[in-house]
């Protein structure tokens, strides 16, 4: 059986059993190895991935069930060579130590910041609640996540 879905604006297929994994799918039979696996049971949120929009965890999703549907991973945020405002913030803020974290995190900001061009700081730590960063890099996250705001907001008055 073909599963068909559109990940990161692209459509594409796989015959990989309908109860794989879709993080399986996307690192081992798609080559996205972006999003990555932690803990495999929604603790962690290294594995986060926006279906339809929304942050979901890829570790125990099955592929069956986002046919049709469209994903996102952290490789899709970046339109074409432009990277996204998170993607420079991030950077510019070092936000990363070891960065294995990062991916969830940037998918999980991005949900954040599309439903609300404009968090608090509280609102900012709520919605990256379910991101674990072990090396303590929190607060420079949550300055990236600001500045990156501020960035989107500047470029829609532009």
């Amino acid at each position: 059986m073909t599963i068909a879905l559109s990940v990161n604006g692209r459509a594409v297929s796989t015959t990989a059993d309908a109860a794989t994994p879709l993080l399986d799918v996307l690192r081992n039979h798609l080559d996205l190895r972006g999003t990555r696996y932690g803990c495999g049971l929604e603790q962690c949120g290294s594995c986060m991935v926006l279906i339809d929009g929304k942050p979901d965890y890829a570790c125990s999703r099955e592929i069956g069930s986002v046919a049709g549907r469209a994903v996102t991973t952290v490789e899709g945020l970046a339109a074409g060579d432009k990277p996204h405002p998170l993607q420079i913030a991030f950077l510019e803020e070092q936000a990363g130590q070891c960065g294995y974290c990062l991916s969830g995190i940037l998918i999980s900001a991005k949900a954040l910041l599309d439903r609300n061009p404009t968090p608090s700081r509280a609102e900012i730590a709520a919605a990256l609640d379910g991101n674990l960063c072990r090396c303590g890099a929190h607060p420079r996250i949550i300055r990236a996540v600001e500045k990156a705001a501020a960035m989107i907001l500047q470029g829609a008055a532009s």
